[in-house]
């Protein structure tokens, strides 16, 4: 069995196509992530569906792979990086293809959540397999192309979607999805070597179906609350569910000898800043690649290849700051730079807040690149930050707890902000003065405005004007950057106030340098 001590040095070209593999696999997870939202209302239009179906396209992916990564770091860990993220990558295509022929919405949002699946397996083996291969400054480096490859695949992303759509079809975005799939598991295949963690030991099954349960209960609650109401014993029911779940899991991994999840970490203030850092572009950029799509489309009218090049002054700084930030951060603390990212992430949201719907074009460019340059500051340092928390022996642990974090983070902050909108909106319906419109119409055509189907809630609302609807729309809109806004500003404060703690020199884990310190 090959294990990491016993792996020699592999040549030149050999590395570079396992960083390549890995480079597409990263590639393919954003390409997922922010096409299918450029699509929804081209899927809602070919499939219908409810509110919460179409929520379902993006939330089943984003659950599916939040709550799957540490399993799969744990069984890469145990059975093989190359061997998991070759399962992975399968799943992952396959699942695309399937996609691309799915007859109706149920088994859209099945698949998206079996495609989660193999991005979950990919990354974390991926990840792990690449610490492997490369030490030292080639690390960082290598680790800073897989940021680069994520910043492609947000930059560009939404607008391939659109030209997609445009010209051959939503259908088209998960073909593109499973070729760059398939690219990856052929380039792992040859070049990548298996490695193994030698002490790991079996998968820590009671502590993830009760994380996955809790999770899967949560967000469930989270997205069907707008419709029957937060105080509704189904709302009630789920959360709560999702409560005694997350207790039960808190318990399970105190008295596992080894957990999926080692809380005592969290005791560094340096680890639980770094698992902060992963949650805290959620709120303030990646939900945007969703939200914003649905608005430009079905709000202000943009056909799909118009939103996905408005979405570009979004991503697009993802292309350069974030290796830009990896190279400052030499002289500067990272604690400073991350923290300054978020609050200029929050000015932007705050300046987005001001832009109604039905303002030009031009007035979204400036808020939208603000959002993007500041949260690329933090993104180029998060994953150099994070695989150094444990010894390289158990990477695929370091890259499951932290990328669970993140894309678990992503997942429940979609949900809350969906949420979030979808209440404001009924409530503006509501308080919009619109003659005939009751509490009852309010509470059923809220969450299809939310979604951007106007078209939809015109429908059900035909005593009310277009215009009116735009207009309630924007002041739920707006009012929700707010609430983006205060979580983004309290995130950075807390990030400076955990990240400027040195870890202990001697722990059980590894030492994590004092962020505040040149490295």
């Amino acid at each position: 069995m090959d294990t990491n001590h016993r792996m020699k040095p592999a040549s030149p070209a050999r590395r570079a196509f396992v960083l390549a593999a890995v480079c597409l696999a990263a590639l393919c997870m954003p390409l997922s992530f922010t096409g299918p939202a450029i699509a929804i209302p081209a899927i809602a239009a070919d499939l219908h569906g409810t509110p919460l179906a179409l929520a379902w396209i993006t939330n089943a992916f984003m659950l599916s792979f939040g709550g799957c990564l540490m399993v799969a770091g744990a069984l890469a860990d145990r059975y093989g990086r190359k061997r998991v993220f070759l399962l992975g990558m399968g799943v992952f295509s396959a699942a695309a293809l399937a996609l691309s022929a799915a007859p109706g919405i149920l088994w859209l949002d099945v698949l998206r959540a079996v495609q989660g699946l193999g991005c979950a397996m990919a990354l974390s083996s991926g990840l792990a397999a690449l610490a492997q291969e490369f030490d030292g400054p080639s690390r960082a480096r290598a680790f800073s192309l897989i940021g680069t490859a994520f910043g492609v695949g947000l930059a560009f992303g939404p607008f391939l979607a659109g030209t997609l759509i445009t010209h051959t079809g939503w259908r088209a975005i998960f073909i593109a999805t499973a070729v760059a799939g398939l690219a990856a598991l052929l380039a792992a295949a040859r070049a990548m070597r298996e490695s193994r963690d030698p002490q790991a030991q079996g998968v820590d099954w009671p502590g993830a179906l009760t994380f996955t349960g809790a999770l899967s209960l949560f967000t469930y609650g989270l997205l069907q609350a707008p419709n029957s109401g937060w105080g509704s014993a189904a709302s009630l029911g789920l959360l709560g569910g999702a409560a005694l779940l997350l207790a039960a899991f808190i318990r399970v991994e105190r008295r596992a000898a080894r957990p999926m999840l080692d809380l005592s970490l969290f005791r560094l203030p340096a680890f639980a800043g770094v698992q902060l850092l992963a949650a805290a572009p959620a709120f303030s950029f990646v939900v945007l690649l969703v939200l914003l799509p649905a608005r430009f489309i079905g709000i202000e009218g943009y056909s799909a290849l118009e939103a996905g090049r408005m979405m570009i002054a979004l991503s697009a700084p993802m292309l350069v700051l974030p290796v830009l930030a990896g190279m400052a951060a030499q002289r500067i603390a990272a604690a400073h730079i991350c923290a300054c990212g978020l609050l200029l992430a929050a000015g932007g949201l705050l300046w987005l807040s001001s832009c109604a719907p039905g303002q030009s074009p031009a007035s979204l460019l400036g808020p939208l690149l603000l959002i993007g340059c500041g949260i690329s500051l933090p993104w180029g340092l998060m994953d150099g930050l994070a695989i150094s928390v444990v010894p390289v022996e158990r990477a695929g642990m370091a890259a499951g707890i932290f990328n669970t974090t993140r894309v678990a983070g992503e997942g429940l902050a979609l949900a809350i902000v969906s949420a979030l909108l979808g209440t404001f909106t009924v409530a503006a319906l509501g308080g919009a003065g619109i003659a005939g419109v009751g509490t009852a119409q309010a509470a059923h055509a809220g969450p299809f405005l939310a979604l951007g189907e106007l078209r939809h809630a015109a429908t059900l609302l035909p005593q009310a004007g277009t215009a009116e609807l735009a207009q309630a729309y924007g002041n739920a809109f707006r009012h929700l950057l707010y609430v983006l806004a205060s979580i983004t500003t309290a995130s950075a404060l807390l990030i400076l106030a955990f990240l400027r703690h040195p870890v202990p020199a001697a722990t059980d884990t590894a030492a994590l340098p004092a962020c505040d310190a040149p490295s």
